[in-house]
């Protein structure tokens, strides 16, 4: 069985070092081969909309923009359900191939066997 990375996005403008970090590992798994799954929660939740993550702006970052494409090509990403409601984001709002979810979802991909959770 391969082994799984869950990465939690708890940051978004209000502190990007944080916020790209978790874009940033995610996306060089995701592109190492490993199975990613990207959770957006608190202010990351914006980059489930089409347009907010090439808006992120970090020097000496890679483009949010670009990382969050890697990973939507292998992996997933899901904007956090109560995070998204709480700003009026809903399934039609979001990027192809986001889905919204809530914490029963995140607890069992975190506790799959073979997952490894990193929070950011």
């Amino acid at each position: 069985m391969a082994r799984t990375l869950v990465v939690k996005a708890t940051a978004g403008t209000d502190s990007p070092e944080r916020c790209a970090q978790a874009f940033t590992v995610a996306a060089t798994a995701a592109a190492a081969g490993v199975p990613v799954s990207l959770w957006l929660t608190g202010e990351s939740t914006w980059f489930a909309l089409p347009g907010r993550a090439q808006q992120f702006e970090l020097p000496h970052s890679a483009p949010l923009g670009e990382l969050l494409h890697v990973i939507l090509a292998t992996g997933t990403v899901t904007a956090c359900t109560q995070c998204a409601a709480r700003r009026d984001i809903g399934p039609d709002d979001v990027l192809p191939g986001v889905r919204i979810a809530g914490a029963a979802v995140f607890v069992e991909e975190a506790m799959a066997e073979g997952a490894q959770a990193l929070v950011y």
